[in-house]
């Protein structure tokens, strides 16, 4: 990673922050100017029970989550059919909303939660450096590690109207189920916290009658 490949994504990284702090100062702009927001989701959008993950990029619960339970509910509900699993992300810190830019970066539904899984793995490595350059050179060489090149992940960071769009998006989400703390999970509308996956495991069956 070269020094200038450093000053170039923390330049990025300080026009995503530039965005934020317009959007915390005139809250009143008109949802027709923003971009649309897309939603990521894995599983049948008809399956019978639906989940709804709240969690933070930089939040080590999190990491830790999809770790330890997160594979096992895949495998288990998510691919089987039984659950329909909505991903939302949660902007506590700045580090937290580039993560989730460069997640978006291709718009691709499978390639979002590929790169959601190389964040939370290599957590503790970008989210923890002593500068935001230190976390912008994280953040650009889990883009690479990605196959994504370093010129669209210095667009996507540098999305000012994406990231007022997201922390918008946000906002209306987390105020209206009451988000508090990460990881948060919907089971059908019921607020829960975080679990192990037998207690998930055991909180899905019962839904289901199994």
């Amino acid at each position: 990673m070269t020094h200038t490949l450093t000053r170039r994504a923390a330049l990025a990284v300080m026009a995503a922050a530039t965005g934020s702090a317009v959007l915390a100062q005139d809250s009143t702009s008109s949802e027709a100017e923003a971009p649309a927001v897309q939603e990521f989701s894995l599983g049948d959008p008809n399956a019978p029970i639906k989940v709804i993950e709240y969690a933070s990029f930089t939040c080590p619960h999190c990491a830790r989550f999809h770790a330890d339970v997160f594979p096992e509910l895949k495998a288990n509900f998510i691919d089987t059919g039984k659950i329909h699993f909505i991903f939302r992300p949660v902007y506590f810190d700045g580090p937290g909303l580039w993560a989730d830019m460069l997640a978006r970066c291709t718009g691709d539904n499978d390639k979002y939660f590929g790169i959601a899984g190389i964040l939370f793995e290599r957590q503790a490595e970008w989210s923890r450096a002593s500068s935001q350059a230190g976390v912008a050179e994280g953040i650009v060489s889990v883009g690479n590690q990605a196959g994504i090149d370093e010129d669209t992940v210095l667009a996507c960071l540098q999305d000012n109207d994406n990231a007022q769009a997201l922390l918008a998006d946000f906002q209306v989400h987390a105020e209206r189920d009451n988000v508090q703390g990460t990881p948060t999970f919907m089971i059908d509308g019921v607020l829960t916290d975080n679990m192990s996956y037998a207690a998930f495991a055991q909180l899905l069956n019962e839904k289901l009658g199994e």
